[in-house]
């Protein structure tokens, strides 16, 4: 099987510019692909997770990929699906999450001689003669044009700034960039990307007279459209300290049902017929393909070793017994008045809970047990002596943590 016809098995592929070139091209050619991450936070997330594991599959292919950091873009922030402007960072905030994304990245991309390139934008974007830049590239954009893509239409609705009216542009420039140094012919992402991709491929067709092309890739959504990866502490993410490793299986081991087969496609590498096979076990087995799922995206973003804690962890809390790998957090003496904490509170500051209000809900609801024991009184208190032996909180059926005094 070529590799845009397993693209295409699993779903994947949302729209391209030119489907038969691209497939001859992926087919017949060794070629060079870019994929471009803006470094906004320190960790990467799920849906950079989709893009890395497509990058990856195109590099076992036997492509090059380059990976692309926005070092100079995220100093103005990629409009595309946002309703308000980006939170604006600082170059030493952008230079330390590049670094902690390069980590990160390593997992899944092949980063030795040869076989993969990384790149930042800021080496050809932060110094550009700005008056040149636009006679040679600004000229080449219409502003009519650039307002009807669906990135910005969102964002005319509250006010979009010059600021951001860049940021097409800079995109658009990378990929003509790229171009020009490592032949790239082609430029990966997410759907919501798409009027971004083809900035580049027509800034390229006018500048130098070459045909170069774009493949986009579905969003992680639910089958109500929303997107994946959210959780109550806010984005799924691949960094342990900010998702811890159980959390991370547990969200794929509670997505819905409908949900799974798609995941397993997307985000894993088992093979198409044996994923054909769990799909049909899905009626009478799904908690057991679930498991399968968790398990196998968990190892491919946390290790073998972190996995199989995980998958054990889960399988003993929900047989009633708890272990050294149950997800923990602490609480500082701080918060405790006259050595006593209410447990509305302690819920809120071990994030079990995001306001007391909803910490109260869940009481009200009976949804809290404190070492085995429901509890119903929004005033009960626990003490700093308590803490001398296990004190594990289960919100809900499914959600465990052990709580510790820092």
């Amino acid at each position: 099987m070529n590799i845009f016809q397993e693209l295409q098995e699993r779903d994947l592929i949302a729209q391209t510019t030119n489907e038969e070139k691209i497939k001859e091209i992926l087919q017949n050619e060794k070629t060079y692909f870019y994929v471009g991450f803006e470094p906004t936070a320190d960790s990467l997330h799920v849906g950079h997770f989709v893009q890395l594991m497509i990058a990856s599959r195109l590099q076992k292919a036997g492509h090059i990929p380059i990976i692309l950091f926005g070092g100079a873009t995220a100093l103005i922030g990629d409009p595309s699906g946002k309703t308000d402007m980006r939170k604006m960072l600082s170059s030493k905030q952008i230079e330390h999450n590049i670094e902690c994304f390069k980590k990160q990245a390593s997992r899944f991309i092949d980063f030795s001689e040869g076989k993969a390139i990384l790149v930042n934008n800021a080496d050809w974007l932060l110094d550009l003669n700005y008056i040149k830049f636009l006679r040679e590239i600004g000229v080449h954009f219409s502003i009519n044009r650039m307002l009807a893509a669906e990135c910005y239409k969102q964002r005319l609705e509250k006010g979009l700034t010059f600021f951001e009216l860049n940021y097409m542009i800079m995109q658009s420039y990378d990929f003509l960039v790229l171009n020009r140094k490592y032949n790239c012919k082609l430029e990966l992402g997410g759907d919501d990307q798409w009027s971004n991709i083809l900035g580049g491929i027509d800034l390229i067709r006018r500048c130098d007279q070459k045909e170069v092309f774009g493949l986009t890739f579905k969003l992680l959504t639910t089958g109500e459209g929303k997107k994946m990866g959210k959780t109550e502490k806010g984005a799924l993410w691949l960094d342990k300290e900010k998702t811890s490793v159980y959390d991370f299986y547990q969200y794929w081991r509670n997505i819905n049902d409908s949900d799974v087969i798609k995941c397993m496609k997307m985000l894993t590498y088992i093979p198409i017929a044996e994923i054909k096979e769990y799909e049909i076990r899905t009626k009478e087995e799904i908690n057991f393909v679930k498991e399968i799922l968790a398990y196998e995206i968990t190892k491919l973003v946390h290790g073998e070793n972190d996995a199989n804690k995980a998958r054990e962890t889960a399988k003993q809390i929900f047989s009633g017994n708890g272990d050294s790998n149950m997800p923990t957090e602490f609480i500082g003496k701080e918060n405790f008045i006259d050595n006593k904490i209410d447990i509305v509170s302690l819920l809120v500051n071990t994030s079990l809970a995001p306001s007391k209000k909803e910490a109260r809900r869940l009481i009200e609801q009976g949804g809290i047990t404190l070492n085995g024991e429901k509890v119903s009184d929004f005033n009960y208190e626990i003490k700093i002596d308590d803490f001398s032996s296990d004190v594990v909180i289960k919100k809900g059926k499914k959600i465990y943590k052990k709580i510790l005094l820092s």
